[in-house]
């Protein structure tokens, strides 16, 4: 059974600006909580009891996590990039943050945590998406077959770049030149560690060449997962969209301040947050500890402390 999972929590967040000038795309709010913890919740409902996190902006805000996490400080791993790792607890599980001072990219980030992965199998979530998908069919195809990587894939979406036959994935925007694609990468998959051997070592690479290779062998696998709910909250847009079709809990956290004579439509307002009378909120998404002015209107928008 695959226990460890890896969240890739390194990129810029260059689409989500400004919001990400403030936090690590995987830290930012959903539903009064970091994007990353549903990741997390999801991994952990799939059997996942060991996570590592890689780091590159704003890499403090991580250690400032309250509630569920616990920071620790030294971690028994070193990245191959030589950086030291630093543990913490979520839910007292425990998370290995592994830095890097210059991001690696897919293939580089995979490769820097070869000593955590060791001869265990992994399981790799995208740090700006919100996924509900059955992951434990994709843990359990991966581990019935001899593919050395193992994609959750969606049949629907606006980025169909993987042809999939018969459970193999044979091409990945036509870059073999087989055929054009069929289906939508989740940015969900499994490997086994003989991934790290496709992967150049201190190398700022991407994972696509390692894959391309092992479509060609015929041990890249596909697994079709449609069940559930996915989301890629890479911009404004489809992060004030999530909070409107998503409903996750509560839109007005219990701890947020609202005034009586407020009016909030479609819109998520977060703890520690005040909404002044006679402000109206329309499609919008207040960070934790920010405020709105008596009588202000915010439409379409997130506002942040």
């Amino acid at each position: 059974m695959i226990r460890k999972a890896f969240l890739l929590g390194a990129g810029l967040g260059t689409r989500l600006r400004p919001l990400t000038d403030r936090l690590p795309k995987p830290l930012v709010p959903l539903f009064h909580r970091p994007l990353v913890e549903w990741a997390m919740d999801a991994c952990a409902a799939a059997g996942i009891e060991e996570f590592a996190i890689n780091t590159h902006h704003l890499p403090e805000c991580w250690r400032q996590l309250g509630g569920d996490w616990e920071y620790e400080g030294g971690s028994p791993w070193t990245g191959e990039n030589a950086v030291a790792a630093e543990s913490a607890r979520w839910n007292g599980l425990p998370v290995t943050l592994f830095h890097e001072p210059d991001l690696l990219e897919t293939g580089g980030g995979i490769r820097n945590i070869s000593a955590w992965v060791g001869d265990d199998d992994v399981l790799v979530h995208n740090g700006d998406i919100y996924a509900s998908l059955p992951l434990d069919r994709l843990i359990s195809a991966h581990e019935a077959s001899e593919n050395v990587v193992t994609l959750a894939l969606r049949s629907e979406g606006v980025a169909k770049h993987i042809a999939i036959e018969g459970g193999q994935v044979v091409d990945i925007r036509e870059m073999l030149g087989r055929t054009p694609g069929t289906h939508v990468f989740s940015g969900i998959y499994v490997f086994s560690p003989q991934l790290l051997d496709r992967i150049p070592p201190g190398e700022k690479i991407s994972v696509i060449p390692a894959f391309l290779e092992l479509a060609k062998e015929g041990r890249l696998g596909g697994v079709v997962l449609d069940d559930g709910v996915w989301f890629d909250l890479g911009d404004q847009e489809s992060y004030l969209a999530a909070h409107r079709e998503l409903g996750l809990t509560e839109p007005v956290h219990p701890a947020a301040e609202v005034s009586e004579t407020a009016l909030i439509e479609a819109s998520v307002v977060g703890p520690g947050a005040v909404v002044g009378a006679g402000a109206a909120l329309r499609d919008a998404v207040v960070w934790p500890g920010a405020r709105i002015g008596e009588g202000e209107t915010v439409e379409h928008a997130v506002v942040t402390p």
